[in-house]
């Protein structure tokens, strides 16, 4: 996927000046900075999310799946009912996914809003897995979530999502999903 000249300003403050880059497709893409230089605001341009200037193209196929800062999960919901949400035919078996991340048999059939944040967090990413996607966008998907289960999940992520673009945010330089390029604000 190729950024050209990617420009975006809030009011008077630039966060982006002609931004180009290449990002490949069907591997996975770990954009790192400092806090404020623009990480989240350029996933949501990917996205279509963020209204911009400049252009995207040779964006991969297919649709685009996305894990958010915040876990925007249904309350009232539990974790399965979360997931079938994005997906009338699921590409994952939804239980088997969420337990593989460390979740209890007990937690997955639970109102998420009873759920702790690593919990919460865990779900938001197999809910991300569930729907048959060409892109996924990660913004800080192990953020709350402990090194074992973060583990977990990142092989979980590997393995579902393999062959697909994966763009992942993440403050971690120890981040549990390898990634195979980097891309520096």
């Amino acid at each position: 996927m190729r950024l050209d000249n990617i420009s975006k300003a809030y009011g008077g403050i630039t966060v982006f000046n002609a931004l180009s880059a290449e990002l490949p497709n069907g591997k996975i893409t770990r954009i790192t900075g400092s806090s404020g230089c623009g990480k989240t605001t350029l996933l949501r341009i990917i996205s279509g999310l963020e209204p911009f200037s400049g252009d995207i193209s040779q964006r991969p196929s297919g649709k685009i799946s996305a894990v958010f800062q915040e876990d925007r999960l249904f309350e009232e919901l539990s974790a399965i009912e979360n997931c079938l949400l994005v997906a009338k035919k699921p590409l994952i078996d939804i239980p088997a996914a969420l337990i593989r991340t460390g979740l209890e048999k007990s937690d997955i059939r639970r109102p998420v809003k009873e759920l702790s944040g690593g919990m919460r967090r865990r779900t938001a990413v197999v809910r991300a897995l569930c729907p048959d996607f060409g892109m996924l966008l990660l913004d800080e998907p192990f953020k709350g979530i402990d090194r074992d289960n973060a583990v977990k999940t990142a092989e979980l992520i590997g393995e579902t999502a393999a062959g697909k673009t994966i763009i992942i945010v993440s403050h971690d330089m120890n981040c549990p999903l390898a990634s195979d390029f980097t891309l520096a604000l």
